[in-house]
């Protein structure tokens, strides 16, 4: 059995806006920088393999709460969000005939314009997610995270969630011959000052 501890990003200036970020290399802005290099991994976690998304987000977000550089994975790279990178949910919503839907309406098929789908998403993964040998922590984003999450809770992204992304926190899954389940509750990063 092989655990995989998910954790998002830190905040960019496009997080605060709303603004969806896909691929687009959004860093993070000071305030995230500062609050994230107060916290750490808390063991075991501390001394896990560790991987990250190459987007500088996630890349930087790994150094900060490990002091270590992160494995790069392109897979862990955010979903492509195509024609709407940029634009905010909240006006594509408004706007009639844009195709944008709430996450409870999406469904395995859900496709940005020129971009790609929740179960491309899915599929790009899984080599990356087979080939883990040892425990991990992947640092990534919120797309790669619901998929993983809905994986591991079956949840077909129709309908409220059975889970809620926070920052500093560990989502942790197990990967079995089952597939994906969840391995209790999110774990919380620590103080540094509070560090073993």
């Amino acid at each position: 059995m092989i655990r995989i501890a998910l954790i998002r990003h830190g905040h960019t200036e496009w997080n605060r806006a709303g603004r969806i970020q896909g691929r687009s290399d959004i860093p993070l802005d000071p305030e995230a920088r500062s609050d994230l290099s107060q916290l750490c991994l808390p063991p075991p976690w501390n001394r896990a393999r560790l991987w990250s998304s190459p987007l500088a987000r996630a890349s930087e977000t790994a150094r900060l709460i490990s002091n270590r550089d992160p494995d790069p994975a392109t897979e862990l790279t955010e979903m492509n969000w195509g024609d709407w990178e940029g634009k905010r949910g909240v006006d594509l919503l408004a706007q009639p005939g844009s195709g944008y839907k709430h996450i409870e309406e999406w469904g395995w098929g859900f496709c940005p314009p020129n971009g790609e789908s929740v179960a491309d998403v899915r599929d790009r993964l899984m080599p990356w997610l087979n080939a883990l040998d040892e425990d991990a922590v992947a640092v990534c984003h919120i797309g790669i995270m619901r998929v993983l999450l809905a994986m591991a809770h079956g949840w077909d992204f129709a309908g409220t969630a059975p889970f809620k992304i926070k920052r500093n926190r560990l989502f942790v899954l197990r990967r079995t011959s089952d597939g994906l389940l969840p391995d209790g509750e999110p774990v919380r990063l620590i103080r540094r000052d509070n560090a073993e």
